[in-house]
C-alpha cells in the first residue's frame, strides 16, 4: 500500500465506499445514507490512499449563501492520527470560501474538541440544540408505549 494520499472536491464516491469507511472505525453505517444526503451539500471532500480506498471523508451543507457547515467528518480506523481529517477539513474550508461562504460552522462532542478547535482552527462558539425524533406514529409501538409510561400516560 502506498503512503501517499489524495484529496479531492466533490470525490466521486459510491454508497457502498461509504459504507465501508463508516463502519472502518466502528460507526452505524445505513446503506443508501449516502446517495440521499450528497444532493443537499456545497460540496464534500474524499481522502484516498494509493490504491483508492477512500480513508478521509467530509460533508459541507450550506444555506446558499454565507453559512456553510461542516457534518460527518470521517476517517478510516486504521489511517486516524496521520492527518488525514484535518486535511479533509482544510480542503473543505478552502472551496467553502471560494464558493462565496464567509463562516463555516461545525459542532463536535467534548472529546473531538482538540481535533477541531486545535487541529482545524475552529474558534469556540455557543450553540443551541433541539432532538428532534421521529413523531410517535413513525416509531414502532413498543417506542411509544415506553414514552407514554415514562410521562406518566397510560402505556
Amino acid at each position: 500500500m502506498s503512503g501517499a494520499i489524495s484529496y479531492a472536491w466533490r470525490d466521486p464516491i459510491a454508497d457502498e465506499e461509504m459504507v465501508d469507511l463508516v463502519r472502518s472505525h466502528g460507526g452505524k453505517a445505513v446503506a443508501g445514507w449516502w446517495r440521499r444526503v450528497k444532493e443537499h451539500s456545497l460540496g464534500w471532500v474524499g481522502a484516498r490512499d494509493g490504491e483508492g480506498t477512500l480513508v478521509g471523508f467530509v460533508n459541507v451543507a450550506w444555506d446558499g449563501g454565507a453559512h456553510a457547515f461542516l457534518i460527518d467528518t470521517k476517517t478510516r480506523g486504521s489511517h486516524q492520527h496521520r492527518g488525514i481529517g484535518t486535511a479533509v477539513v482544510r480542503l473543505a474550508a478552502t472551496h467553502a470560501r471560494a464558493a462565496g461562504c464567509e463562516w463555516l460552522h461545525v459542532d463536535f462532542e467534548p472529546g473531538l474538541r482538540g481535533f477541531y478547535v486545535d487541529a482545524c482552527g475552529f474558534r469556540p462558539t455557543d450553540a443551541g440544540l433541539i432532538h428532534l425524533p421521529p413523531p410517535a406514529a413513525e416509531r414502532g409501538p413498543e417506542q411509544a408505549s415506553a414514552r407514554r409510561r415514562a410521562a406518566g400516560g397510560e402505556a
